[in-house]
């Protein structure tokens, strides 16, 4: 068993010299720098808001005011300049400072540009199955070491510059770089379910139907609204309706939109007029729309293990999937979770 540890241990040591590194770095080099310029752009918008809102309507009572009473008040500020030699030394000190603050900045700055700069990493393992004989700490550290001894890269388990994934199932293995900081199976959603589908398959789902201009998007059993949200988000251009009958899944999509708003205000800087969805309650075997009035049906039917029952789904399935045909356009599609999960 040892043996067996140990020369699995070094396959994974041996594995980090052996991957065409190049091209995913490129991508992460790319990305990064996206971000920084996203960042960068978002903070110039806000502060650019805020001076707005600042000045607002006293913008020309400002420049009246400038004539007279900043006027003077630097008047008597050189007058005193001259007539103090306190002042003289105080304004002379301060000038000093700012000359050696900006001169210090600057040779940072010229400092960054010509030394390279070294990297910090981490690795992070996700390991599925039963049979091996070691454990995603061990794999992380020895094939994190490897990284390190290949890219002279400093290891960081906090404030890392590039993470890279060993992800384990059974017998196979799939090395990456991460492009985001965090797992987006759960972004657009605050407000959970016993049966919240993750928005990464949310999207997944909706980018099968291929969406196109002006298509009408139904979720008729929506739980969250994940599908729906996801949808307003990615497919802008489209018009979504969330619906479910229980009245506690559509208040909590009502409060997932209204959170994703919230965000989207915050993250823009601006006010933001609304999405293109609508939440509401029905009940999917009775739907309250015109036949052929939708283009696209997208949804997650309940398996009968966390909602409903396998018994009841006997009758729902039927009623759901003719009503669905129904409300459908002719030669549209419904995707259904239960096909494609």
């Amino acid at each position: 068993m040892l043996a067996r540890q140990e020369e699995a241990l070094k396959d994974f040591e041996d594995l980090a010299g052996k991957l065409p590194w190049s091209d995913p770095l490129k991508v992460w080099e790319v990305n990064t720098c996206f971000k920084k310029k996203k960042t960068k752009h978002k903070k110039m918008s806000v502060n650019s808001n805020k001076k707005k809102i600042v000045n607002g309507q006293g913008d020309k009572l400002d420049e009246r005011d400038d004539g007279g009473f900043v006027n003077s008040a630097l008047d008597s500020r050189i007058l005193d300049y001259y007539e103090n030699p306190a002042i003289k030394e105080e304004i002379s000190t301060l000038v000093g400072d700012d000359l050696a603050s900006s001169k210090t900045e600057t040779d940072e700055h010229s400092k960054e540009e010509t030394e390279p700069q070294v990297l910090k990493f981490r690795v992070t393992c996700n390991r599925a199955g039963e049979k091996h004989c070691f454990t995603s700490n061990e794999a992380a550290r020895d094939f994190g070491g490897a990284v390190q001894d290949h890219f002279k890269w400093k290891a960081d388990m906090t404030n890392f510059d590039v993470e890279v994934l060993l992800n384990i199932h059974d017998n196979e293995m799939v090395v990456g770089i991460a492009l985001t900081e965090e797992s987006l199976h759960r972004r657009n959603i605050t407000h959970f379910g016993p049966t919240t589908l993750r928005s990464t398959l949310a999207y997944g789902m909706l980018r099968l139907c291929a969406p196109q201009p002006n298509d009408i998007i139904v979720d008729p059993m929506c739980g969250t609204g994940a599908i729906p949200i996801e949808g307003a988000t990615e497919w802008s251009n489209c018009y979504h309706i969330a619906g479910d009958n229980s009245p506690l899944a559509v208040k909590r999509t009502a409060n997932n939109i209204s959170s994703l708003l919230t965000k989207n205000q915050v993250q823009e800087g601006k006010l933001c007029w609304g999405m293109p969805i609508d939440a509401v309650q029905w009940d999917s075997c009775n739907l309250p729309l015109r036949t052929g009035s939708v283009d696209i049906i997208v949804t997650d039917m309940p398996f009968g293990k966390r909602m409903g029952s396998k018994k009841r789904n006997w009758n729902l399935y039927p009623a759901c999937l003719q009503e669905m045909s129904r409300v459908c356009r002719p030669g549209t599609g419904i995707e259904n979770g239960n096909i494609y999960p």
